[in-house]
């Protein structure tokens, strides 16, 4: 295993150890539906992937396509860098009044993140956000989500925004990883 992902691994939680562990056996978990009532206590995001999980008692429930922001390898720095974060958050409010399809809040900056950005001299950035499909270009999902195009936001379709809205109850944990 190359010395990269290691260090990568290595700095993963648990949980998201395991979680990454299980979906690296294959697609059966990812195909597993999610049940009308069915909830979930954590959200993995893998960029690699372009995926994201929904993670109930440790087991991935559900995994959905996503598109992130124009530039999204590495670390969201600053401001209008079009990265989309990496790291530990919390999903902490919805918003139905959104210029997207449903919106749900990503933490974004935490604390490590306000203090690397102002050691540098930068502007974190914020307003960091899973959501659907710009207001009135929903017809255009098909081929939005083949590019990534936000400026650091996670985007699914509006269908798929729906599934995640009903299983995500805030606050509750978002990791992003590579």
């Amino acid at each position: 295993m190359p010395i990269a992902i290691r260090k990568r691994i290595n700095r993963l939680q648990l949980p998201g150890l395991l979680i990454v562990l299980l979906l690296a056996q294959g697609p059966a978990l990812a195909s597993d539906p999610v049940l009308s009532s069915d909830k979930v206590d954590y959200v993995l995001v893998s960029k690699s992937k372009a995926r994201l999980y929904l993670v109930s008692n440790g087991k991935v429930i559900r995994s959905l396509p996503v598109a992130f922001g124009r530039n999204p390898y590495g670390h969201k720095e600053k401001r209008g860098d079009q990265r989309t974060p990496e790291g530990r958050y919390q999903l902490d409010y919805k918003n139905e009044d959104s210029e997207f399809y449903k919106s749900i809040h990503i933490s974004y900056p935490n604390d490590q993140d306000e203090r690397i950005a102002r050691s540098k001299g930068l502007d974190p950035g914020d307003m960091i956000m899973i959501h659907g499909q710009k207001n009135g270009y929903a017809q255009y999902a098909r081929f939005t989500q083949r590019e990534n195009w936000t400026d650091g936001c996670i985007a699914l379709t509006n269908e798929d925004m729906d599934i995640v809205w009903s299983a995500v109850e805030v606050p509750i944990p978002i990791e992003i990883v590579p």
